[in-house]
């Protein structure tokens, strides 16, 4: 199917079925002709993590834990890392960035590093108490945030967007591993 093919049945309101997509056909909803910086996946998606991330810290306490530290904060709290590296991996950021934030949340008392028993090349980070209140108020904030940015859809076009978003995700993460990639 070419693009000039692809842009009229777009026109005509079809969407790529399933069987055009396995027999190798890609949908043309963007081309570089047309192409618009601000309606582009990677612009409206930021967008909306920038809106929700900023509900969040005027959610929080003045001071408190921002939404990125929230994320650490919250995959310490539920034992999915307790490293640099393995947190870096977790909430999909290089393991400067991670090293950057942990100092700032370390820096306002809310985790420690501790040195592996075990290998001493590894520090292991723990949640101080004021941590671990912050971490068991991430669902009680998060849920209150998302439930005022959704106030205006309606329970399906709610599950719809998880839906779309979910497959989204899914298959931008199998292109990038069919092309050898890793995640």
């Amino acid at each position: 199917m070419t693009d000039v093919t692809n842009a009229a049945v777009l026109e005509r309101g079809s969407r790529a079925t399933p069987a055009g997509r396995a027999a190798g056909r890609v949908p043309a909803y963007y081309r570089p002709d047309r192409m618009d910086a601000q309606s582009g996946l990677l612009p409206l998606l930021r967008r909306a993590e920038l809106a929700l991330a900023q509900l969040v810290n005027e959610a929080t306490d003045l001071g408190g834990p921002t939404a990125p530290q929230w994320l650490l904060l919250y995959k310490v709290y539920q034992g999915q890392a307790n490293t640099v590296a393995g947190l870096a991996r977790v909430c999909k950021v290089d393991t400067g960035a991670m090293t950057r934030l942990l100092d700032r949340v370390e820096k306002k008392g809310l985790c420690r590093r501790v040195p592996c028993s075990v290998d001493r090349r590894v520090v292991q980070i723990e949640l101080t108490p004021n941590g671990q209140a912050a971490a068991e108020r991430v669902p009680l904030v998060l849920s209150q945030v998302y439930n005022r940015a959704l106030a205006h859809f309606s329970r399906e076009e709610w599950r719809q967007l998880q839906n779309l978003l979910t497959r989204l995700a899914d298959d931008a993460e199998g292109l990038s591993l069919k092309n050898g990639h890793c995640r």
